[in-house]
């Protein structure tokens, strides 16, 4: 009898596991992955970035258009269409990368402004970046989050110089 290739590699894949192979049903492993991610771990079959440095959990908000063109921390005007973000202690011109715990959707910001001030929440995100993460369409205009830094601002936090 001949066997294809693929057809043996499974086979002995499965032996060697110590059994038949089962096949986990669509839905069962989408909960697994939701699971995994409110205990912070990667889903299954993710490898995390080594380089990504977790500084963060918590609520997620976002800011917009009362906002859009008055200045921000960094002196920069807020533009609501862009990708930023306000956090209350790290280094202006840092880039985060914000991760729902609810459904794994990711955002990259680049901090210019100091908030959000309400208890427990983490990052307030501009427009854009929260409707990225599905924000907008919530209702309640937060998600739990994670926060990794992928890469370091300025140190000094004073507004850039005018030109």
């Amino acid at each position: 009898m001949r066997m294809c290739l693929p057809a043996v590699l499974w086979l002995s894949l499965g032996l060697a596991c110590g059994g038949a192979l089962a096949q986990e049903a669509p839905e069962a492993r989408e909960a697994g992955a939701r699971a995994a991610q409110y205990e912070g771990e990667a889903a299954p079959g993710v490898v995390p970035d080594m380089a990504e440095r977790e500084v963060g959990k918590g609520l997620a908000s976002w800011y917009g258009k009362g906002f859009h063109g008055r200045h921000t921390a960094s002196g920069e005007r807020f533009d609501m269409h862009a990708l930023t973000a306000a956090h209350p202690t790290l280094p202006f011109g840092t880039l985060v990368r914000v991760r729902s715990l609810e459904d794994g959707r990711t955002v990259d910001v680049r901090i210019n402004d100091r908030g959000p001030w309400i208890k427990r929440r983490v990052i307030d995100l501009s427009r854009a970046a929260a409707d990225a993460l599905g924000l907008i369409d919530l209702g309640t205009g937060t998600r739990r989050v994670v926060l990794s830094v992928l890469s370091a601002g300025d140190k000094k936090d004073r507004p850039p110089p005018s030109r």
